[in-house]
């Protein structure tokens, strides 16, 4: 199916532009000691290229590099934003990323070299924001509204759980990135949108719109699989030592979100160019709010249950076997923690899932000794 994508008055590009380059601001990257140990003398030089998408679900890709994850490795990456994730493997032009786990399939269904070495996110995270005019999620249907591909399985399971229709003729429909529809219904040109965080959170915490729909676990009442961290096979065979490092880098960023959420919102917010407070919305929602979302730990039950309701849905006509586009086999063997094993010792006894936000947030600034 064709989007519809209508271009927005120049008003409007011109109140984003003054916005962005009002809220650009950097934090400061904590170095670490450099190491190219398990590195071969071939791929010393090599750089790798890792791209993801402007979604809070995948800030483990900004943290990585901002905490001195990857230099503390001995890793040199390029990292790139809204980078064409699987269209970018398949020209040879990206070594892993962090992609949506029905995107990973169809992209794996079109012969892109693409599989998924980790998990990523569960679920969650995912809204339907409406302008401060339209009370309800109803009130979006016929109005103009940012929803991009109306087959994408995560919007028709939306709109089937508000009583909806999810086809395109229902809505003047846009697609845009998360960051421009927020500035559009800010600038009042969209009645709606459908995002990733932080642009749910932002506008809430500015008053521009609110969140009418959230998007959670499946009808079985158990998570999915939202997005993964996933690898081109070409780079994993020909560099299998870089593979297993990125691999640890992402676990690790995965547990420093966890462990250290202040300094995780400040990057977050420098690299989304949010405030930090509603970095530190994002991250609390995916740590403690709505569970232990964020993980690596691939768990075949929720890709199953993802691929079923998906196929359930018809938003996808086939799909493959799990074991055709899932191999963790870097991931068994690059050192990486148990994740059960670290929530359970470092997490679960400081911030406790369902811990109030302000409660939260108190005692992450104690714990890494900043002011609020």
């Amino acid at each position: 199916m064709t989007k519809i994508k209508r271009a927005l008055p120049l008003s409007v590009l011109l109140i984003i532009s003054l916005i962005m380059l009002a809220g650009c601001g950097g934090g400061k990257k904590q170095t670490a000691q450099n190491t190219t140990a398990g590195i071969p003398e071939k791929d010393k030089d090599y750089i790798v290229n890792l791209g993801y998408y402007n979604c809070d679900h995948m800030t483990a890709a900004c943290i990585a590099k901002d905490a001195g994850i990857f230099d503390q490795l001995g890793l040199k990456v390029n990292v790139t934003g809204n980078g064409k994730v699987p269209e970018a493997m398949a020209a040879g032009k990206m070594d892993v990323g962090y992609i949506g786990t029905e995107g990973l399939i169809r992209a794996f269904q079109k012969g892109s070299p693409i599989f998924v070495a980790a998990n990523n996110h569960l679920g969650g995270s995912f809204y339907l924001v409406a302008s401060n005019e339209i009370k309800d999620a109803k009130g979006l249907v016929g109005k103009k509204v940012a929803i991009g591909d109306v087959t994408d399985s995560y919007w028709v399971r939306m709109a089937n759980d508000i009583g909806i229709p999810f086809d395109e003729k229902s809505y003047q429909n846009f697609d845009m990135a998360d960051k421009d529809e927020f500035f559009a219904v800010k600038a009042g040109q969209l009645d709606g949108y459908l995002c990733c965080d932080p642009w749910g959170s932002m506008a809430e915490y500015d008053k521009s719109g609110h969140i009418v729909k959230a998007v959670g676990k499946l009808p079985t009442g158990d998570w999915g699989s939202c997005c993964v961290y996933s690898m081109n096979r070409n780079f994993a065979k020909d560099h299998p030592e870089i593979a297993a490092k990125m691999l640890l880098a992402h676990t690790k960023a995965i547990e420093y979100v966890y462990t250290h959420p202040v300094r995780s919102s400040e990057i977050f917010a420098a690299n989304y160019y949010v405030p930090q407070e509603v970095a530190l919305m994002t991250i609390y929602k995916k740590t403690v709010d709505e569970g232990r979302t964020l993980t690596w730990k691939v768990n075949p039950k929720n890709f199953q249950d993802e691929v079923d309701y998906i196929l359930g849905l018809k938003t996808l006509e086939t799909a493959p076997t799990l074991d055709q586009f899932i191999d963790t086999k870097l991931l068994e063997g690059c050192g990486a923690d148990n994740f059960d094993t670290f929530i359970k010792e470092k997490v679960d006894p400081v911030f406790p899932v369902g811990m109030p936000y302000e409660e939260w947030k108190k005692k992450a600034y104690e714990l890494e000794g900043k002011k609020a």
